[in-house]
């Protein structure tokens, strides 16, 4: 979820993030050679093993879960009520996959496949959607209110969808392979979290190389998976952009997996800029001859449906807003980058008024992400800016809105993610909701860089109206983007594990944004087109996962202990904590 600064391709020089600690070439090969001769004995393990290996992990999870959490408060310099972040982006999803995953494995050994989500119906353009989230009574009362589908392409329906599913399992001597995980540098769970997806959906041994922004994971992720590492079907190493290099041309890998940025990913499959990478792009001859998954970043777009929205709403929405931008110290592929608008609405000033406020009450954070600063430099050179709150420490960036841009102008804010705190005003289109809806809809796909994320907010009497409900519809199927949320962070697509997550599959290799494939994806779904999240526009209590909550540390501790042994007991903890 994320863009890094090392580079992994045989053909390219980067300009890394110094790494402290370096794997010898030797060990890099070792490393290999051992995954190579276990790839054939782990794809053909049977499921129940494959279950009983990713629940061995699960206690190591949450063994290691406080010294997770501290070290990663350390290195991006998080105190107090802050550190949530470091809970819910990092012991509690990784976590709750492998539990969903075994869930899953377990459901393979007994029936052939997984359950074929939670239920789903073939909508009124006659295409299927998979209701996958929540998938039990106790996920309802956790996550009350919020659903998750995902919509399949067209032409599949819930027969084919069944046929296809977790097709892995479905081959009779598979002989698996190595895949390697170039690892994100922002979101300690990204890593371990494509790890397992790799292995328990595709069937791929691991070699796992951190970034080196966020290496000090490693020795967290080796005991935590500890299991995975010690009968020879994962190894984690370390390195800058010269041993992403060599692992990428190495013959021993079969498969690659990046999250990072779009830049990295095309000299890694088409070279070095220049007439070569030109030419091989113009012939469809990849450099690279190998399966590449990705995910690569996004300007990630929330459209807000014009309404006269109550005190309460307005307020509740710019809290969400200010989440989304300020979690993470903006750090995110999924934060929001430009709030679109309709010109005539006339709350539009009112609501970021609001959310100034928001963000003023948000201490700045530490700019960790290397690059941030320019990139900032970059993008508001010229500009008015309007800056809440005070002035910022050492070290770090201010949260900066950038009013009134103007959609139909090129302009290097639709096209460059800023990756750092910096959120944009586009207003656009008609006052009336369902012209704004095409309008937004339009811009984002047609003018936005990425295909990752969207997310549109509505009041539900909008959403209940028959012609705006219809409009609602119909912009959810055409956004572009693997996760469109509605009145809510796509993050939470993310953050339950059980919805696929990654780029719209309308990216090519040619034109990757995003990029392509799924991970998560606990039901082994195919021919996706997006996950869909939705939720209540107002929530009470304020949901963990909401910047500067003061009791998500503890909720999220609860949550861990909850995610290793599900009780009913246990749930009644989870919501006392986050009532009392």
């Amino acid at each position: 979820m994320a863009t890094t600064t090392h580079e992994s391709s045989a053909a390219v020089s980067i300009p890394p993030t110094a790494s402290t600690v370096t794997t010898e070439r030797r060990t890099l090969d070792e490393a290999i050679a051992i995954l190579a001769g276990n790839a054939r004995k782990f794809a053909r393990m049977p499921a129940t093993e494959k279950a009983a290996l990713i629940r061995a992990c699960m206690p190591r999870i949450a063994d290691c879960a406080e010294a997770w959490v501290a070290a990663g408060c350390a290195a991006k310099r998080i105190s107090g009520v802050y550190q949530a972040e470091e809970w819910i982006s990092g012991p509690l999803p990784t976590l709750r996959l492998a539990r969903l995953l075994g869930d899953s494995l377990e459901a393979i050994a007994a029936h052939g496949r997984p359950p074929l989500g939670v239920g789903g119906c073939a909508r009124a353009d006659g295409r299927v959607e998979i209701e996958a989230f929540p998938v039990s009574t106790k996920d309802r009362v956790a996550f009350l209110g919020f659903k998750g589908s995902v919509l399949l392409e067209a032409g599949i329906d819930r027969e084919e969808a069944a046929r296809r599913q977790a097709s892995f399992y479905r081959q009779r001597d598979p002989e698996g392979g190595v895949s390697l995980i170039l690892g994100a540098g922002n979101v300690s769970s990204i890593p371990p979290m494509d790890v397992l997806s790799k292995m328990f959906v595709e069937g791929f041994v691991c070699l796992l190389k951190m970034n080196p922004v966020n290496e000090w994971a490693g020795p967290i992720m080796e005991r935590a998976l500890g299991p995975l590492i010690e009968r020879g079907f994962l190894r984690i190493v370390y390195g800058g952009g010269d041993v992403g290099q060599y692992l990428v041309a190495h013959d021993g890998v079969d498969d690659i997996h990046i999250t990072g940025s779009d830049q990295t990913h095309d000299r890694i499959v088409w070279g070095a800029p220049g007439p070569e990478r030109t030419r091989r792009q113009a012939s469809g001859e990849p450099l690279l001859a190998k399966p590449i998954s990705s995910e690569l970043g996004n300007v990630s777009p929330v459209m807000i449906v014009p309404y006269d929205y109550r005190d309460g709403e307005l307020a509740f929405m710019a809290a969400n807003v200010a989440t989304m931008i300020t979690n993470n110290a903006s750090f995110n592929c999924n934060a929001a980058k430009v709030i679109v608008t309709a010109k005539s609405w006339p709350q539009r000033d009112a609501f970021w008024g609001l959310l100034a406020r928001e963000l003023a009450n948000t201490p700045a954070r530490t700019a960790y992400y290397p690059g941030a600063f320019d990139r900032y430099a970059r993008l508001t050179a010229g500009r008015e800016l309007n800056i809440p709150g005070g002035p910022v420490g050492d070290g770090q960036l201010p949260w900066t809105i950038i009013r009134d841009v103007d959609a139909t102008a090129p302009d290097d804010l639709f096209t460059v993610e800023p990756f750092c705190g910096l959120v944009s005003d586009v207003p656009i289109g008609s006052g009336d909701p369902v012209e704004f809806l095409a309008a937004a809809t339009r811009f984002c796909n047609d003018t936005l860089w990425g295909t990752l994320n969207a997310t549109i907010m509505i009041a539900p009497r909008l959403e209940r109206d028959r012609t705006v409900g219809a409009a609602l519809e119909r912009a959810i199927t055409e956004l572009r983007y693997g996760t469109v949320a509605v009145n809510h962070w796509p993050a939470l697509g993310y953050g339950v594990a059980c919805l696929p997550w990654g780029g719209h599959p309308s990216a090519t290799l040619r034109d990757i944004q995003s990029g392509l494939g799924w991970v998560h994806n606990t039901f082994m779904l195919e021919g996706i087109d997006k996950t869909i999240v939705r939720g209540p526009l107002v929530v009470r209590p304020r949901p963990l996962w909401f910047t500067g909550n003061p009791k998500a540390v503890a909720v999220a501790r609860r949550m861990v202990r909850q995610e290793l042994s599900p009780s009913w007991r246990g749930l009644v903890g989870v919501v006392a904590s986050a009532l009392f």
